[in-house]
C-alpha cells in the first residue's frame, strides 16, 4: 500500500472514530442557550447525553453482525446517512424530548463509524501493523475532545446552538463522500453469515460465562462512567454556578481531557515496569479519594473554578490508567470470540455511562454536588467490584497477552 495512500485511509477512518466523541464534546457549551430556548433547564438537556449513550450502546451490538454479513460500505453508508439526517434534525428541534429522541437516532447512526473503523483496520492492513494503526488514528480521534467544545463554544457564542449542529451535519456530509469516492469496501458481503438471534446471542452468551471479562468489563465501565457523570454536569456547575463563558467552558473541557490524554500515554510508559492487574486496584483507590474530595469540597464550599477544575482533571486522568488496563485484562482470554468480547464491552460501558449521566440529571438541585456524588459512585462501585470480583476470577491468559492487549486498548481509547 502506497504511502500517501495508506495515510489518507487512516485518515478517514480516524474521522469515522472520530463521530461519536465530536457528536458529545461540541454541544456541550451551548447547555445554557439550548434550555433557555427550549423553555427547560439544563438537567432535561443532560438526558440528550443519555439517549446518545443509549444509541451508542445498542447500535454497536446491531452493527457488528450487520458489517460481517454485508460487507463494511453497505452499512456504513446507512449509518452515515441517518446521522446526518438526524443531526439536521437537532438543528431544527423546537422542544426538548424532540431533541432527546433525534439524538437517540444520531447515535444509531454515528456509531457506525466507531465499529466499522476498527473493523476496517482489521482488512486493510497486517495484523502486525494493527496497534501501529491504532495509535495512528488516536492522533485524529485524542484531538477531538480538545477542540470539539473550544469550537462548539465559538459557534454557540457567535452563530447560536443551532449552528453547532449544523457544523456537526457538515462534517458527516465529508465523510460519506470520502468513505464514497476513496475509502475501498474491505470486506465481501458473506451470504453465509447467520443474523439469527439465537446465533448471535449464543456468541454473546458465551463471553458473559468467562468471569474475567464480566468483573473487568463492568470495573472499566464504571470507572469511564465517572467521565459521562462529568460531562453531563459540568456545563452546568462550571457555566451557571461558576459563571464560565460558553468559550471559556471550552477550554476547561480542553485542559480536563488532555489530562486524560496524558495519563494514557503515562501508562503506556508504566507497563515496562509492572502490570495490568497491580495499576487497576491503585487508580481506582486514587479515583475513590479525589472523587470523595471533590464531593467534599462542593458541600462544605472549599473549591472555586481554578481548584475544581484541577481536582476534575486528577479524578478523569484516573481513568487513563484504569480503562485501558481494565479493557486489556477483560478481552485478553478471547481468540476466536474477541468481536463479541469488544461488542458487549463497548455496551457495557455505554451502559454504566448513560446510568451515570441520568442520575446527574435526577439528582438535580442548582448545586455542584449531584456531578461530585455520581463521580463518587462510580468510582466506589468499580471497586467495589473488583475486590468482590477478584477471589472468583480464575485468570486464563498469560501476563505478556494482557500487556499486549493493553497497549492495544491505550490506542483505542
Amino acid at each position: 500500500m502506497k504511502g500517501n495512500n495508506k495515510a489518507v485511509k487512516i485518515f478517514i477512518l480516524g474521522l469515522l472514530s472520530a463521530i461519536g466523541p465530536f457528536s458529545i464534546d461540541m454541544y456541550l457549551p451551548g447547555f445554557p442557550s439550548i434550555a433557555k430556548e427550549l423553555n427547560t433547564d439544563v438537567s432535561n438537556i443532560s438526558l440528550t447525553l443519555s439517549s446518545f449513550f443509549i444509541g451508542i450502546s445498542s447500535g454497536q451490538l446491531i452493527y457488528g453482525p450487520l458489517l460481517d454479513k454485508y460487507g463494511r460500505k453497505k452499512p456504513l453508508y446507512f449509518g452515515l446517512s441517518l446521522y446526518i439526517l438526524a443531526t439536521l434534525g437537532c438543528a431544527l428541534a423546537t422542544s426538548v424530548h424532540m431533541l432527546i429522541g433525534l439524538r437517540f437516532l444520531q447515535a444509531i447512526g454515528g456509531c457506525v463509524g466507531m465499529v466499522a473503523s476498527r473493523a476496517m483496520v482489521r482488512d486493510l492492513f497486517d495484523v502486525e501493523e494493527n496497534a501501529k494503526i491504532f495509535s495512528l488514528l488516536m492522533l485524529v480521534v485524542g484531538v477531538s475532545p480538545i477542540i470539539a467544545p473550544t469550537l462548539g463554544g465559538y459557534i454557540t457564542a457567535v452563530l447560536g446552538w443551532r449552528y453547532v449542529f449544523g457544523a456537526l451535519v457538515l462534517i458527516g456530509v465529508i465523510i460519506l463522500v470520502l468513505c464514497i469516492t476513496i475509502l475501498p469496501e474491505s470486506k465481501k458481503p458473506n451470504p453465509n453469515y447467520s443474523l439469527a438471534p439465537k446465533a448471535i446471542l449464543g456468541k454473546f452468551a458465551d463471553v458473559f460465562r468467562q468471569s474475567q471479562f464480566v468483573i473487568y468489563a463492568i470495573t472499566g465501565a464504571f470507572t469511564a462512567a465517572g467521565l459521562y457523570a462529568y460531562i453531563a454536569g459540568s456545563p452546568h456547575v462550571f457555566m451557571e454556578i461558576f459563571g464560565a463563558s460558553e468559550e471559556q467552558y471550552g477550554w476547561i473541557f480542553s485542559i480536563v481531557a488532555g489530562g486524560l490524554i496524558l495519563a494514557t500515554q503515562i501508562n503506556a510508559q508504566i507497563l515496562r515496569f509492572t502490570t495490568s492487574q497491580k495499576i487497576v486496584p491503585r487508580a481506582i483507590l486514587l479515583q475513590c479519594f479525589t472523587g470523595l474530595l471533590l464531593l467534599a469540597g462542593f458541600i462544605w464550599h472549599w473549591w472555586g473554578l481554578n481548584s475544581s477544575v484541577v481536582i476534575c482533571c486528577i479524578f478523569l486522568a484516573c481513568q487513563g490508567f484504569t480503562f485501558p488496563n481494565a479493557s486489556a485484562i477483560a478481552i485478553a482470554p478471547f481468540e476466536q470470540n474477541a468481536g463479541s468480547a469488544s461488542a458487549l464491552m463497548g455496551c457495557i460501558q455505554m451502559l454504566a455511562g448513560t446510568l451515570s449521566s441520568a442520575l446527574v440529571s435526577i439528582f438535580h438541585n442548582e448545586t455542584a454536588i449531584p456531578m461530585a456524588f455520581v463521580m463518587a459512585l462510580c468510582a466506589f462501585t468499580a471497586l467495589t467490584v473488583l475486590v468482590t470480583g477478584k477471589r472468583i476470577v480464575k485468570y486464563k491468559c498469560s501476563q505478556q497477552q494482557v500487556e499486549k492487549k493493553s497497549t492495544e486498548m491505550l490506542s483505542e481509547i
